[in-house]
Formats: structure tokens, sequence, C-alpha cells
């Protein structure tokens, strides 16, 4: 039973959870004794409490924030400090995935990079393909491409019903950050 074959897995939509199921994911797997590696391709200006949480399970789950926070979306072309972080995030992300050192990639806001045009989607798919094996990778973020969610073993889209922006209540710490 412990056939180990590395899925793609991507959780998308316009609903929050994104990166918390595959911090969750993360969870379980450090808990089967699976190191695990979190690339952050967009985050980066807030301190978010994953960050903190991460350190507590040693070398078996690192966090690398790559990011400067928000980019600007919209008709203005993504800024080009934005653009070469996400290409140097992308980088590490392809030598972490044949370094032999992680059971499992998470691609944090990966889709947002694609969508805005930061990082090719082909380079993306071919490099998701051209890794080992065994390698469990889980990318994150809206507007996955159709391309990816083919490519992909897993896919769960996460659907927003109902949040508190809505009645004005503002990010809380240790729900969204």
């Amino acid at each position: 039973m412990d056939e180990r074959r590395g899925l793609l897995m991507v959780f998308t939509g316009n609903g929050k959870g994104k990166t918390t199921a595959a911090m969750g994911t993360a969870f379980r797997a450090v808990g089967q004794g699976l190191r695990v590696l979190m690339i952050q391709f967009i985050k980066g200006s807030w301190h978010y409490g994953e960050l903190d949480a991460a350190k507590a399970f040693g070398d078996e789950f690192e966090i690398r924030v790559m990011g400067r926070g928000f980019v600007k979306v919209g008709t203005e072309k993504p800024d080009a400090e934005d653009v070469r972080l996400v290409e140097e995030a992308w980088k590490a992300a392809v030598e972490a995935m044949h370094s032999g050192r992680y059971d499992m990639i998470i691609l944090d806001e990966i889709n947002y990079a694609v969508h805005y045009g930061m990082i090719s989607l082909e380079q993306v798919l071919a490099d998701l393909a051209a890794r080992p094996e065994p390698l469990h990778v889980i990318c994150t973020g809206r507007n996955a491409k159709d391309k990816l969610i083919e490519a992909a073993d897993l896919v769960s889209e996460i659907r927003e019903i109902k949040h508190p922006f809505e009645k004005g209540i503002l990010a809380q710490r240790g729900i969204e950050y």
C-alpha cells in the first residue's frame, strides 16, 4: 500500500482557503515523515502566521517567502520587480524539485503569477512534467488555467459563498494571515 506516485494538485477558486488547504495537506505530509517546501510567489508584505508555525516542524517544513506582497492587476502590466521575483521564485522551485530534498512542494499563488503573465504556463507545465516521479506538487491561487487543471491529478475549487469582508470586517489575525 506504500506505492508512492507524485501527485499534481491544484487548489483554486474565488473562495478563502486555497493556501489553508495546502497547509493542511503539508501538515498531514509532515506527520507521515515527508519533507515539505512551500514557495510563496506573491505574498511577502504581511507577516503570516504560517511562517512561525512552520518553524515548529524544524527542517521538515520550510517556507520561502519570495514575493513582496500584492501585485497590481487590471490593465496595467505587472511591475518589472514583481516579474523578476516570480522568475527567481520559479528558478528556486525547479531547483528544489530536482534537489531530492523534498517530498512535497507547494507553489503558493503560482496560479496568480501565471494568470498575470508573470511566468508562462508552458514553462510551468513543462517543468512540472519533468519533476521526479515521487514528488508531490500543490499549485494554489485563483484562475487556474485549463491546461494546468487537465494536467493535475487532483483539483479542488474553493467557492466563496459568504465572506466577512462583505460586512466590512477586516482580515483577522489567525484566519487570513
